[in-house]
């Protein structure tokens, strides 16, 4: 087993063509085959499915797809910190983050980066902060952005802006006479659209309400919705109430499309971290990323 043939491998899992793999990696396709075949025969098994649609992993595929992809991403690092052109086509930073930090705060940070690094690449991925934090751990994302900690494996987390979570609702007159109460003596009393499971936003939603002595069985929860916009729309057709990033609802608030209350007196405040596997080798693409968002936070 040699990494040209773990890297046609990745190649065609990625593409799900041997074709496609060996335009890629500047190959005949037999020689990709040629690859393949010989991965098989050593660890005698299946690893790719062929059918008319393409190629899908095997089970045992899907086993090896993970190590091998940690072992060219480690080759890739090697030759990246010793100034080596890079063996793979198209190596790339790799960002996950959630949805408050994908949408309100990258776009500027990644804007920065690019203006002082100009020859570096981006691939942004938008999961949850449960998704974030797996893809950190499983070394498919070299820097993260989460809207809450979650205690996982060697990750370390770099608080650098702070967001308030706010009670949004429709913009109707009995929502405006509820200016200057507190959300306490009423919420619990209105239908809760929340964020899904692995949310950052709703974990924090949660962790707030609780410190108010709000326990999550004392909500009227009538809906869970992954999307931030059908979220809002929800909101604002009469469906219920919901608790989001004051970012994310800015916009509709200005516009009196919907009402913004705070969680507590002081605001419902939570942090948007910067997470990475410290233990783990960093491409200097990484270090220049968070390099820039101390800059421009810290």
């Amino acid at each position: 087993m040699n990494l040209k043939q773990l890297e046609a491998f990745v190649r065609v899992a990625e593409t799900k063509s041997f074709s496609a793999a060996a335009r890629e990696l500047y190959l005949t396709q037999p020689t990709v085959s040629a690859h393949i075949a010989s991965l098989e025969r050593e660890l005698n098994t299946c690893l790719l499915i062929r059918n008319t649609k393409g190629v899908a992993l095997s089970e045992a595929g899907k086993e090896l797809y993970a190590y091998a992809e940690q072992m060219l991403e480690l080759e890739q690092k090697i030759q990246e910190w010793f100034g080596i052109a890079g063996r793979r086509s198209g190596s790339v930073l790799r960002i996950a983050a959630s949805t408050i930090p994908a949408q309100y705060l990258l776009p500027g940070i990644m804007a920065e980066f690019r203006k002082q690094y100009p020859e570096e690449q981006i691939k942004l991925f938008e999961t949850d902060s449960g998704g974030v934090v797996e893809m950190i751990m499983d070394h498919k994302a070299d820097v993260g952005f989460t809207g809450t900690v979650l205690e996982r494996g060697g990750c370390t987390y770099i608080p650098f802006y702070q967001d308030e979570l706010i009670v949004l609702t429709p913009a109707a007159e009995k929502y405006r006479n509820r200016r200057g109460k507190d959300i306490v003596s009423w919420i619990t009393e209105e239908p809760l659209i929340l964020r899904e499971e692995g949310s950052g936003t709703r974990k924090e939603a949660l962790r707030i309400l609780a410190q108010r002595q709000i326990e999550p069985q004392m909500l009227n929860i009538a809906a869970v919705m992954e999307n931030q916009e059908a979220i809002k729309r929800s909101v604002g057709s009469g469906m219920g109430v919901s608790i989001l990033s004051g970012l994310a609802a800015s916009e509709e608030i200005a516009e009196g499309k919907l009402l913004g209350f705070p969680l507590e007196a002081n605001g419902g405040k939570r942090d948007i971290n910067m997470v990475f596997d410290s233990g783990y080798p960093s491409l200097p693409a990484a270090d220049k990323f968070i390099r820039t968002v101390k800059q421009m936070y810290l």
